[in-house]
């Protein structure tokens, strides 16, 4: 890990810090834990029989009174957290998500097709973010993501969450995982208990493919590995076997990406995770 990298986890680390402490309702009736920063997780607590909406949309509230929810990369506009149960006043509270500065790199003077994908492969590439999207759909009551999530392989941290590069003067679609950088056939596990959504070997931008949904929207991606060891609807504890890092797809080297989602929104591993497990190689 370059120095630059772990500066910047430090740094998304302690601002994780500072800002969990900052949003705990004092009414027990609602708790709220997570940084409230682009590309954060939040975890609520409150009523079992609650419910509770975010902007006006629905939340998934388990039977213990768990819900979660998430900001993205560029969520920049408050929103309205509501909590409506029978016999209580209700509750509202305007989530204000911290800013954050994301690296930006410019890169000129490329060949035209290895910025662009070339117009025969379209097709497929539209199939397959469909098959991804369905893939994501799930909102199951299951609440694994309570548990601490882990490191789904070790190796040197070698991309963060939020960069982006300017090819050509064209501004590509923003890095959205944690990059871990380790030789092909390294072991990848689940850093969360899930559900396997998809498990492909072979998509054109990503390679071998596995999603793994951790309940209430919340799921796990791992893009370009050498071997997919899970199949569909495979249930996972933490730290199952998946499959083996590799540079399949549009890679440039062999490493592990592993993004996260809430529904539709892309949120930061590195929030979730102790940086004392992240097990850097020199």
């Amino acid at each position: 890990m370059s120095k630059a990298v772990l500066k910047f986890c430090l740094v998304v680390w302690s601002l994780s810090l500072s800002l969990q402490t900052a949003i705990a309702n004092e009414d027990s009736s609602l708790t709220l834990t997570g940084p409230v920063v682009q590309g954060g997780l939040i975890i609520g607590h409150t009523y079992p029989d609650a419910q509770v909406s975010l902007d006006g949309e629905r939340l998934v509230v388990d039977i213990q009174g768990y819900f979660v929810l998430g900001f993205g990369r560029d969520a920049n506009k408050p929103q309205l957290l509501s909590v409506r149960t029978p016999g209580q006043q209700p509750i509202e509270k305007v989530l204000h998500p911290a800013q954050r500065a994301y690296d930006i790199e410019r890169i000129n003077g490329l060949p035209p097709n290895t910025v662009s994908p070339p117009a025969s492969v379209l097709e497929r590439i539209n199939h397959e973010a469909r098959q991804v999207a369905t893939a994501r759909l799930r909102r199951d009551q299951r609440s694994d993501w309570l548990q601490t999530f882990k490191l789904p392989a070790t190796g040197r941290i070698s991309g963060v969450y939020g960069s982006q590069r300017v090819l050509n003067g064209e501004p590509k679609r923003p890095h959205f995982g944690l990059d871990i950088a380790a030789p092909e056939g390294t072991s990848i596990v689940a850093p969360a208990a899930g559900i396997v959504t998809l498990a492909e070997p072979d998509l054109y931008y990503s390679g071998g493919t596995v999603i793994i949904d951790h309940g209430h929207g919340v799921s796990s991606t791992f893009l370009h590995m050498q071997a997919v060891d899970v199949e569909l609807e495979q249930v996972l504890a933490r730290g199952d076997h998946v499959g083996a890092i590799g540079a399949t797809g549009r890679a440039s080297g062999p490493h592990l990406d592993w993004r996260m989602n809430w529904r539709d929104q892309r949120i930061d591993p590195m929030l979730l995770i102790d940086p004392d497990n992240w097990q850097p190689l020199d």
